[in-house]
């Protein structure tokens, strides 16, 4: 009998135990893949991603795309102005290649945001703020304000002889975030360049910024879409050109340079399938 009693009396007691034991948390586990594009898009975006990944040379080891400027930003991403005319630039302009520069930037940030207001695919940010922090100008003069709102880096010019913001602030010649040279520090940094070029035709982009014609931008900034522009921040984000092949069953896109004068819905895909290949470098 005090055997049985001594026995129940363990077990009572090793209840008790693990009731008052704490509650072990588990480490949070990467958030689920949620990829569900459109039916008729899933082949397309397959070829397309086959394709990226057997032609560049450094698709997962490359740490500089938009994607990695913002999440190191914490959701924000810093430009400079390199205006490369002689063209004087008023407030009033300065202050509408601001506005444009940003909305146009916006139409691909929005494209990672669900209908719900959710970012999708674990992608963190439902808006992402956009700060011009200087201009660069051959001559100091070309600039008609005298606020100090952004910095003003006048004269000093690349090996080509164009006017180019402080390297010692840019993420293309200081991708440690080592900005401690930079006379603004951090919060002035420039992680990419509007470059905008007098009489320079078509556009370029990659991770240091875009580049497009000075008379290009400014005569397109009342238009709903730059489309230049916004298919050069396309690259900056890691997306290819289609000047040789299409995938299948799509013609007309923003990526395929000529086809498109805005982002498509493949074009948005395209950019959520980026982000599903690298989120995990970010622990996502």
């Amino acid at each position: 009998m005090r055997t049985r009693l001594a026995r129940l009396g363990a077990v009572i007691a090793a209840i008790f135990a693990l009731i008052a034991a704490p509650a072990v948390t588990a480490a949070p586990a990467q958030a689920a893949d949620q990829w569900s594009p459109p039916a008729n898009l899933v082949q397309p975006l397959g070829e397309v991603w086959n394709h990226v990944e057997s032609t560049y040379p450094d698709l997962y080891g490359f740490r500089n795309y938009g994607w990695d400027q913002i999440m190191a930003n914490r959701g924000s991403v810093n430009y400079c102005v390199r205006w490369e005319s002689d063209a004087p630039v008023s407030v009033a302009l300065r202050d509408q290649v601001h506005a444009a520069l940003k909305k146009q930037f916006g139409k691909w940030m929005a494209a990672m945001v669900e209908s719900n207001g959710a970012g999708h695919n674990a992608w963190p940010y439902t808006s992402v703020p956009v700060n011009v922090v200087g201009w660069a100008v051959k001559n100091r003069s070309t600039l008609q304000w005298s606020d100090n709102s952004v910095d003003i880096y006048a004269g000093r010019l690349d090996g080509e002889g164009a006017p180019q913001c402080a390297p010692e602030c840019g993420r293309f010649f200081h991708q440690d975030g080592d900005y401690s040279k930079c006379p603004g520090g951090a919060a002035r940094h420039y992680d990419q360049s509007l470059w905008l070029t007098k009489g320079f035709q078509g556009g370029a982009g990659g991770d240091w910024g875009q580049r497009v014609g000075q008379e290009y931008f400014t005569s397109a900034l009342g238009q709903e879409n730059i489309h230049i522009y916004l298919h050069e921040v396309g690259h900056t984000f890691g997306l290819d050109d289609f000047y040789d092949w299409s995938p299948t069953g799509q013609c007309c896109f923003l990526m395929k340079a000529g086809s498109a004068a805005q982002i498509t819905e493949f074009d948005k895909w395209m950019f959520r399938d980026f982000w599903r290949h690298l989120k995990s470098r970010y622990g996502l």
